[in-house]
């Protein structure tokens, strides 16, 4: 990724890490994101938190309705990323 787009990418997080109540994120969202957008997202959110929880494929299929592909890309996250474990894996 070339600089210019990193410093657009920053500059999102940095938008992104300043929401403080869910109203103002589901403001946000709703203008930055189609509906769709968001629900896939949603989608992506719950089955990780699925898998995290150990449920296997098929049933994180049936609850979230998401693609087999878009499941393997979570799992790959869930196993080898931090993303969603910092901010889903229950604190000790």
């Amino acid at each position: 990724m070339n600089n210019k787009h990193k410093t657009k990418d920053d500059e999102l997080f940095e938008v992104i890490a300043r929401i403080k109540t869910k109203d103002a994120a589901a403001k946000f969202f709703a203008d930055l994101c189609t509906p769709g957008e968001i629900t896939a997202m949603s989608q992506r959110l719950t089955a990780a938190k699925l898998l995290l929880n150990g449920c296997t494929y098929e049933q994180v299929i049936a609850a979230t309705d998401i693609s087999s592909a878009t499941l393997s890309r979570v799992s790959k996250c869930v196993k080898h990323g931090e993303g969603y474990r910092n901010m889903l894996a229950p604190k000790e």
